[in-house]
């Protein structure tokens, strides 16, 4: 009696075994097409976790789903998800600010986090020129809830371009732009009062370094020559952006505390289209600008900039049916806290579909041979729209394949902890799709 219990018992284990294997290892593809040979085999995926998903929206089904439901670090395919956000609730333009005039040239401000202030991808500075015409500008903090680093951000790459810190009100990209030159020239030149050891430097042989939480640069010996360069500064020095702000505007600029009620004496300043922002943040993963578009969502939908409300919100709205409930802690993907499975990106992926005009989606994702994809894709340009993704020992990869039948379908690969190559994964990738594109 007990050999056949033991029996049985085994025989359902077998029985659950083959149906998760076949729950998260499916597809239906014709054979030409076999991620077992020409994806999941490359040697650079051995001991590596990986995932992928391509779904057809007009039959709803799979046509590929290989641990689809299993969560990966997603690295810059977050922006995914704050893009959509970004599209659904930032509106045709961008609201720079907000304010209240109390008259003899005073305002009282507002900021939205809008990043493109005085940010050299952008000419159109209707901000600038409105605070410009102001004598006395009073600037609340009330609406800023947020931290100047994202959780789970890597600490020592706090003076990277990428990892530009987050404030209410950015300016200048919250850089510090250094030209290349013999001698250190820092752009603000405000920043030259905080800038060490550059008279000493006269050859073009330096590098500039920034010290842990302080706006204190210091121009550094080196063997090779400077080349330009863009190092973050410190938003956590309370006078910084008042002192930046007087220095740009030349008139009175002080921090309050107020709260600037929705009310309709209350006015907004435009700034840029909102695509236009969205299109440089996907093509070129900026992480400023989307930690800065997520924050303009938060102040557009709670009247206060915090990344972990909106996220809580959006989770709880929006994307309350997602097939798995994500980690998400970031608007850019910088967070390696940040979990997401294939499946989620494909449900994120429909509803930007389902809610935009396609000639959108299509302007602000990257193509074959543009943006992030520049060295990819380039013989099927206009047949694959995507968002790519890296961290070390990650990649990612997710968007729509346009196949030769005239399908469009929804894809999301997802890679972590890899060992091999970066670049030989993501050419894997490449003929992975490449092939589905010309077999569906």
């Amino acid at each position: 009696m007990q050999r056949i219990q033991g029996l049985i018992l085994i025989f359902i284990v077998f029985l659950f075994a083959c149906s998760t294997v076949k729950k998260t290892s499916s597809y239906s593809v014709p054979l030409a097409v076999n991620p077992q040979t020409e994806l999941l085999a490359a040697p650079d995926l051995a001991g590596a976790h990986i995932g992928f998903s391509v779904y057809d929206p007009t039959t709803k089904t799979y046509l590929y789903n290989y641990q689809g439901d299993k969560y990966f670090i997603p690295a810059s395919n977050t922006k995914i998800i704050t893009c959509y956000a970004a599209m659904k609730y930032l509106g045709d333009s961008l609201v720079g600010l907000r304010y209240v005039n109390k008259g003899n040239g005073t305002v009282e401000v507002e900021a939205s986090g809008d990043p493109s202030f005085l940010h050299p991808d952008f000419q159109f500075q209707p901000v600038y020129d409105f605070l410009k015409k102001q004598n006395s500008i009073l600037l609340t903090d009330q609406n800023w809830k947020a931290k100047s680093l994202g959780m789970g951000w890597a600490w020592d790459d706090y003076e990277s371009d990428y990892m530009a810190e987050r404030s209410m009100l950015p300016i200048y990209g919250n850089v510090v732009h250094f030209n290349k030159s013999k001698q250190p020239q820092p752009i603000p030149a405000i920043f030259n009062s905080v800038l060490s050891n550059a008279t000493k430097i006269t050859n073009g042989l330096y590098g500039i370094k920034r010290q842990l939480n302080a706006n204190q640069f210091s121009a550094v010996p080196s063997k090779n020559v400077f080349a330009a360069t863009d190092i973050p500064f410190y938003t956590g020095d309370n006078s910084l952006l008042t002192n930046l702000l007087q220095d740009t505007l030349k008139n009175s600029v002080q921090l309050a505390h107020f709260t600037l009620e929705r009310l309709p004496d209350v006015h907004l300043i435009h700034t840029q289209p909102t695509d236009s922002l969205l299109k440089i943040m996907m093509h070129r993963s900026d992480n400023f600008f989307a930690e800065q578009s997520l924050l303009m969502v938060s102040n557009q939908l709670l009247g206060e900039m915090s990344s972990g409300k909106i996220i809580d919100s959006l989770l709880n709205s929006d994307l309350k049916d997602l097939p798995q409930k994500p980690k998400w802690v970031d608007g850019s993907g910088l967070s390696r806290y940040n979990l997401f499975t294939p499946q989620d990106f494909v449900a994120v992926l429909l509803k930007m579909k389902t809610a935009f005009a396609w000639d959108r989606i299509t302007n602000i994702l990257a193509s074959g041979g543009s943006g992030t994809l520049g060295n990819y894709y380039k013989n099927i340009s206009g047949k694959i729209y995507a968002k790519t993704g890296s961290l070390s020992n990650n990649v990612a990869l997710s968007g729509y394949l346009v196949t030769k039948s005239g399908k469009t379908l929804i894809f999301s690969v997802l890679v972590s902890n890899y060992m091999g190559s970066g670049p030989s994964i993501r050419k894997n990738v490449e003929t992975f799709l490449t092939r589905i594109i010309e077999n569906q």
